[in-house]
């Protein structure tokens, strides 16, 4: 929420509780233009101020509870001659925080009007260049043009557009807001050429023929407010050098926010980054524009700690380590977004998927299966048909009647409900299976695992009574702090999202819902965040972002109340006087999916697995062929404690030791002849910590009790 949203909310808490907090923030919101920014699944949280070299060792890393701090380790250890003054040791002391453009709404003003400076500055420097769109992303921003076919941009263009921005920077021009009618808007749009502007106006006016229409000019508009959108000619020097500093002013159709003044960015904070294709719209069908990214902070030593961790995340990325440990692959000659999972991965996903199962059954969840497809009638009452269908496949007919690949699993759990008798005594009743579901996404948007087209969710479902709500909604909290703690995530972000302007259902069951969702909460003794009418029409929820080991955020665990669907379906219990009663029903996922999930574990981990994840826990490296008989009974002994072995030789032990730690392999033993002759293997962990010859008995049992607790050996 915006500051004075806050201010309105906080007020009310003091006098009507915490239900009283959420209606007046909401009421607040709902009285206050809308800025939200585009959704992002991946945000850096924090890095260290300036030069760390000196600061934290190379392999290290750090957190420090409480909302975005997290110390991005990426430096050498110090040594001796490095030893700080006290100058440096105080500056080693200041820890900033990469905040994201939700997190901060000075940096969000920042990005914006960055993405308009540069819009500005590629409209000065080149001809015939139209613009579309610019907003800002969760650390910078981009601007979508219409480049010339014949002149493609290149990194020299780069920086000869950053220098250009600079000088828009430093002339100090403020930016001005302008509220003009439907008509002059398009008036001034035509006179500038820009189509894709007047396509954006009527979309405006076609969602609501009242909305303000308003104008973002840098540098003071002229009285006739006519369009700045190329270089000016010679004749029109004499009214470009009454603009300051020489810059004629400039204008986009913009609902802002921006900072004051251009001066109040600073130029060494700036960084344009990439260029990439684009479609108007995202559409393919539609023309391919030329976006440009870039990223925006307060200061130039936020803007190196970012490029530091950025650094550090492309070392981590899920799709080289993927190839390199082999887990897994995406075949495009059998089709984008479709996940392979070779061996190594599919045991990983095997051992993920067997602790979620036997966790679920330890917490009442009964387990389902349901089909890959169904009629498309189904799809028609839940209603995906009318508000989904963008992102369903085609339909096929099979004989006479018409099928669809599922987006979702909760019309299947409804069907397993609604297949049975259930009185107020049955319930809670909760569903579960890992489902998957096939999803329309554009070639352009997929990104290894993170977005693909048929992934796997990890859904539940569960039927409950209203007084039961929130005492199931603690249990799911307590469930997904257990899941993800497993995997060593324990720093979340909470956002409880309430009831919208729209919205189905009466206000008692809103009522209910949303104090139950807060009692939970409080129960739990999380801290969140409220995002006042950002519910679902359908119900309010829960969102829970985690942070990994480099300080980025990852949205995973969601908790949705919905009251739509079993109205819809005609989904009911029997009360005490057996009266048909509708049940409230829970949607929830933990992972969000295993795919992406797998993808940010593979980067958390830095492709590392714990042991008792990991696809091969031990390799024993015979010296030669004398001793792989006791190699293959040792190997024999660890199978049967459950321990996940693979035996190697035919190599120089420096070469199968290089290879062991190439595949991130947990523990590694050599077997020599001493090994053989006195029944111990020499141990090594991954990492290079020796820890000498210790009986195999010995290994095996500290293995297998590692397994067992998913602690370290």
């Amino acid at each position: 929420m915006r500051p004075m949203l806050q201010q309105k909310a906080n007020a009310a808490f003091g006098r009507r509780g915490a239900l009283g907090w959420l209606r007046a923030a909401r009421q607040a919101s709902q009285a206050q233009p809308s800025n939200s920014s585009p959704a992002s699944n991946v945000s850096v949280a924090s890095a260290l101020l300036g030069s760390a070299s000196s600061l934290l060792s190379a392999r290290g890393t750090a957190q420090l509870r409480g909302p975005s701090r997290v110390l991005a380790a990426v430096a050498e250890a110090p040594t001796a001659a490095d030893a700080p003054t006290a100058e440096s040791k105080m500056k080693q002391s200041i820890f900033l925080e990469l905040k994201t453009s939700d997190e901060s709404d000075k940096l969000l003003r920042i990005r914006h009007s960055c993405a308009h400076i540069m819009a500005m500055a590629v409209q000065r420097l080149y001809k015939n260049v139209q613009v579309t769109v610019g907003p800002w992303t969760d650390r910078g921003f981009f601007y979508d043009f219409v480049w010339p076919a014949d002149s493609p941009i290149t990194e020299k263009d780069l920086k000869k557009i950053k220098k250009e921005m600079a000088k828009i920077m430093k002339a100090d021009l403020p930016f001005v807001r302008e509220e003009v009618s439907p008509s002059e808007a398009e008036s001034r749009i035509r006179a500038a050429n820009e189509p894709y502007k007047l396509e954006i106006l009527q979309s405006i006016l076609q969602r609501d023929p009242n909305a303000p229409i308003t104008i973002y000019h840098i540098g003071e508009p002229a009285a006739a407010a006519a369009p700045a959108a190329a270089p000016a000619a010679e004749g029109e020097a004499a009214e470009a050098a009454k603009a300051p500093k020489g810059l004629r002013p400039w204008w986009d159709l913009c609902a802002g926010p921006h900072v004051e003044r251009t001066g109040d960015i600073n130029p060494d904070a700036v960084e344009l980054e990439s260029t990439a294709g684009a479609y108007w719209r995202g559409d393919e069908n539609n023309a391919q524009l030329t976006r440009v990214y870039g990223t925006a902070w307060e200061s130039p030593e936020q803007l190196a700690a970012y490029k530091q961790l950025k650094e550090e995340a492309a070392k981590r990325d899920h799709r080289k380590l993927g190839a390199e440990l082999n887990l897994f692959s995406i075949q495009e000659s059998s089709g984008g977004g479709l996940v392979y999972w070779h061996p190594p991965g599919a045991m990983v996903r095997h051992l993920i998927e067997t602790f979620w199962k036997e966790l679920h059954l330890n917490r009442g969840y009964q387990l389902v299966y349901s089909p890959h497809i169904a009629k498309a009638d189904l799809w028609k009452t839940s209603g995906h048909l009318d508000f989904y269908r963008e992102n369903m496949y085609e339909q096929m007919q099979v004989e006479d009647e018409t099928y669809q690949l599922r987006p979702m699993n909760c019309p299947f759990h409804i069907s397993v409900y609604k297949d049975g008798y259930y009185s107020y005594r049955d319930l809670p009743l909760r569903l579960a299976e890992l489902g998957t579901v096939y999803r329309y996404e554009r070639s352009g948007t997929m990104h290894g695992l993170f977005r693909v087209r048929g992934f796997t969710q990890d859904d539940a479902h569960i039927f409950c009574l209203p007084n039961q709500i929130t005492s199931e909604i603690k249990g799911v909290l307590d469930l997904v702090e257990e899941i993800l703690g497993t995997f060593g995530f324990n720093d979340y972000e909470v956002n409880l999202s309430t009831r919208p302007e729209k919205s189905v259902g009466d206000d008692a069951i809103w009522h209910t819902a949303e104090s139950a969702l807060v009692e939970a909460l409080g129960e739990k003794g999380w801290a969140y965040q409220v995002d006042a009418g950002g519910g679902a029409f359908y119900g309010p929820k829960i969102d829970i972002k985690i942070r990994d080991a480099i300080g980025r955020k990852w949205q995973c665990s969601t908790i949705q109340l919905d009251f739509n669907l079993p109205e819809r379906f005609d989904v009911v219990y029997h009360d005490a006087s057996a009266s048909k009663q509708r049940p409230i029903m829970i949607h929830r996922a933990i992972f969000g999916s295993l795919e992406r999930f797998f993808g940010i574990l593979i980067e958390n981990y830095m492709g590392a697995f714990p042991l008792w994840l990991a696809p091969v826990q031990v390799r024993l490296l015979t010296v030669n062929d004398n001793v792989v008989p006791y190699a293959q009974e040792v190997a024999a002994a660890m199978r049967k404690a459950g321990v996940r072995v693979a035996v190697e030789g035919q190599a120089s032990i420096a070469k199968l030791i290089r290879n062991a730690e190439k595949a991130k392999t947990p523990v590694i033993c050599v077997v020599g002849a001493k090994e053989a002759e006195a029944g111990t293997l020499s141990v090594r962990l991954y990492g290079g910590q020796e820890l000498g010859s210790l009986p195999s008995q010995d290994v095996i049992g500290r293995i297998a009790a590692a397994t067992a607790t998913k602690g370290k050996f």
